[in-house]
């Protein structure tokens, strides 16, 4: 999303990893309740280290941690999604060639504890309108997407319509695993009717899969050689006149960044897909 394609009633801004163990304070599986913003615009920035840090102090008297960041020392956690996409990596085409109206598959968890849950997750892009939708699954019932077989978490009753959608997805592309991403996120929130997130994800990493396992942990990953800290800004209604402060005060610009494309053709040039996703 570039400043131009921020909704008319939106105030446009200036133009802007170590092995992850089980820990305790996790929330159990039954227990979880979701709050991702299923419908919301996106603007992300690229931004230093010590602007990160000065962003950081700039939110917080408007915003708090995230749930998963008040569980972790220092606010930071894991975040690792295995992406899927068709042989001829169709999702990761449309991305690269800038099409509006587009989707993506993922596979997402925030611990290798197999007790936690894993989430089946379709971002879809309508517009300028970002919308996300996610069921909850066990990490067990991961392979089984791809084999037809049924999941034993069918008892996540809420959870249903988003599930079969996913798996909807899946047939029509004939979508398997591609890639693992990975990176360290710290996220604030807003709890007020025009929900607000701002996240700071770095470390970002990547390994190519082929496998139905999502795991953070592990050997074969590639630092990405983007060197910096992916800034992303999340609003459901109206654009927050202290945002665009913030953005002002730091000479922030909009710069479009899939974590997913980008991987994928850095992968690429490694060898490790093929050569034909090159765009």
């Amino acid at each position: 999303m570039t400043v131009d394609d921020v909704p008319k009633q939106v105030v446009r801004p200036k133009s802007s990893l170590q092995h992850v163990k089980k820990r305790a304070g996790t929330v159990p599986v039954e227990k979880y309740v979701d709050t991702v913003l299923g419908c919301r615009y996106e603007l992300k920035y690229r931004i230093s280290e010590s602007k990160a840090r000065a962003v950081e102090q700039f939110i917080k008297p408007y915003l708090h941690l995230d749930r998963y960041s008040r569980l972790r020392p220092g606010g930071i956690y894991p975040l690792v999604s295995l992406y899927l996409d068709s042989n001829d990596f169709k999702l990761c085409r449309e991305t690269l060639t800038g099409k509006k109206n587009r989707f993506k598959l993922r596979i997402r968890c925030y611990s290798d504890d197999i007790e936690q849950p894993r989430f089946l997750e379709i971002k879809r892009r309508v517009n300028n309108v970002i919308l996300k939708s996610r069921s909850r699954i066990r990490d067990e019932d991961v392979s089984a997407i791809f084999s037809g077989k049924s999941l034993s978490s069918q008892k996540f009753k809420s959870d249903e319509n988003a599930m079969e959608q996913f798996r909807l997805y899946v047939n029509s592309l004939n979508a398997q695993p591609k890639i693992l991403i990975r990176y360290m996120r710290q996220a604030f929130e807003s709890d007020s009717n025009n929900r607000v997130r701002v996240t700071l994800d770095r470390e970002l990493s990547y390994k190519a899969s082929s496998e139905p396992k999502v795991r953070f942990s592990g050997t074969g990953w590639q630092r990405h050689p983007l060197d910096m800290v992916i800034l992303e800004i999340k609003f459901t209604a109206r654009y927050p006149a202290w945002l665009s402060r913030m953005v002002q005060c730091f000479d922030l610009d909009v710069q479009s960044t899939s974590k997913y494309a980008t991987s994928v053709q850095h992968s690429c040039r490694l060898g490790f897909c093929g050569p034909q996703v090159m765009v």
